[in-house]
């Protein structure tokens, strides 16, 4: 276990890069039309939740890969997709497999995780010695 112990920053950083990366290529699918578009209608500049879901997910994602301010980044991903699940995907049935909420509720998770754990070694946080919000 001692193994493992020692690699945990290196995961969490990595963890923390991916997660980020895969909910900013959300964003960017919806508000640029670009890797496979919008997933259902693009919503209008400005419009509610849509257009500001896809922006959180854009900037909060591009944050947490950075490692920069992560822990506020990822307290607002997790509670966009939170939102996401309750209102959007709920009404449609109780679970997640029901609903197609899959992934918002992975992301919510995921990033409630990040929220707790921190950036991790490998982030612009720790470089700035913000060894508060750096694991």
């Amino acid at each position: 276990m001692d193994v493992l112990n020692k690699r945990a920053d290196t995961v969490l950083a990595l963890y923390r890069m991916v997660a980020g990366l895969l909910f900013a290529c959300h964003g960017a699918a919806t508000l640029f039309d670009v890797l496979g578009g919008p997933h259902g209608e693009a919503p209008g500049a400005g419009e509610w939740p849509g257009w500001w879901a896809a922006v959180i997910q854009l900037v909060g994602g591009a944050l947490v890969v950075a490692g920069l301010g992560t822990r506020l980044a990822a307290t607002i991903c997790s509670g966009s997709m939170a939102y996401a699940y309750f209102v959007v995907h709920q009404p449609d049935g109780l679970l997640p497999i029901e609903n197609g909420g899959e992934a918002a509720a992975m992301f919510c998770w995921s990033f409630l995780l990040i929220t707790f754990l921190g950036p991790g070694r490998w982030s612009a946080d720790a470089l700035m010695g913000r060894s508060a919000t750096a694991r």
